[in-house]
Order: C-alpha cells, then sequence, then structure tokens
C-alpha cells in the first residue's frame, strides 16, 4: 500500500463529514466563543494519541498482552454506547444536568482517534514496519483534512439549525451503531480464527 492509498483509508475511517453532528451535539454545552478552541484542543489530543499510538501500538499491545480483537470489541461497544445517545438522546432536564464540556471523551477518543483508525495503523505497521514514515505522513494529511473539515462544524451546524442537525445526529447515531455492531463482529469473527 502507498501514501495515498494510507491516507485515503485513514480518511475514511476518520470520517470527519459523520463526525460534524457529533461534534456539534457534543459541543451543546459549551459557549460558542469557546466551541472552537474545544474542537482544536480535541483534534490535539486525537493527533498526539494517534502518533503515539502509531510508534508504541505494537510494543503497547504486546506488553499489556492485548490481541488485535480486543481493540475491535472493546472499540465496538463503546460507540454503540455512544450511538444509543445520539439516537435516544436524554429528556431536556437530564441533560442541563449532564451538561459539561467535552474532555477527550467522546470527541477525540473515539470519534477521531478510534479504535478503528487505531487497529489501521496497527496493521500498517505490523506488515510493513519498515515504512513507518510513510504512514506517518499518511496519518498527518488524514489528520489535516479531518481538522479542517471539523473546525467548520459549527458553521455547518448554522447552516442546518436545530431540527435539521437533531435529524443528521439520530441518522449519524444509526450509522454508528452500524459501525458498532460490524466491529464487535469483526472482533469475535478474528477471535473465533485463532
Amino acid at each position: 500500500m502507498d501514501t495515498l492509498s494510507a491516507t485515503l483509508l485513514l480518511i475514511t475511517i476518520m470520517d470527519p463529514l459523520g463526525n460534524v453532528a457529533t461534534f456539534v451535539s457534543g459541543l451543546r454545552p459549551v459557549p460558542p466563543e469557546r466551541r472552537l478552541r474545544v474542537i482544536a484542543r480535541e483534534l490535539v489530543i486525537a493527533l498526539v494519541i494517534l502518533i503515539l499510538f502509531l510508534f508504541l501500538g505494537p510494543w503497547l499491545l504486546g506488553l499489556l498482552h492485548l490481541k488485535q480483537e480486543a481493540l475491535f470489541i472493546s472499540g465496538g461497544i463503546v460507540l454503540f454506547l455512544i450511538a444509543l445517545k445520539m439516537i435516544f438522546p436524554p429528556s431536556r432536564r437530564e441533560a442541563e444536568e449532564m451538561m459539561t464540556e467535552p474532555f477527550i471523551v467522546p470527541l477525540a477518543v473515539p470519534m477521531i482517534a478510534g479504535p478503528s483508525v487505531l487497529a489501521t495503523l496497527l496493521v500498517l505497521v505490523s506488515t510493513q514496519p519498515e515504512q513507518l514514515w510513510r504512514w506517518f505522513a499518511a496519518l498527518m494529511i488524514a489528520w489535516c483534512v479531518t481538522a479542517a473539515v471539523l473546525l467548520c462544524a459549527p458553521a455547518i451546524a448554522r447552516v442546518l439549525r436545530e431540527k435539521g442537525s437533531m435529524a443528521v445526529e439520530r441518522l449519524m447515531g444509526m450509522l454508528l451503531v452500524m459501525v458498532a455492531v460490524q466491529m464487535l463482529l469483526n472482533g469475535i469473527e478474528q477471535y473465533t480464527k485463532h
């Protein structure tokens, strides 16, 4: 696999357009003037996690005696729970009680630096470790594209308005449920092959 293919694969998995609704939903409790700073902070945290995993992922999994399937299964469970909250949002009163500024979860992890992206980086490094700097370049380009889209999330939300945002959020919740179930199935399938 070359750098362009790896970049396109990572952009597809990071799904910046699909994450716009999740980011807008997660940023509801944040004052409008702080939203861009919060998005930028979450993007940088995600980038640090992705870079650390690119360079230390295989060593860390070996150290903890974790299999790749564990990434898929645990990631699938977390995504499923997030998707359920998107489809069945809490009542307005519960939402007001829960309103806090997002920090790391769920925006940085798992929405940007999710288990699928981490697993993909792990597979790239495991199959072609001599191409590490090529994978690093692909990751940086994919992250820049994702950052550009997500920094526009508040503007996209203003175009959609509240009802449009809710509709997109519920639709993305349904898609996330499917992604989560597929992740779980992939993990179980890989586990049963061994």
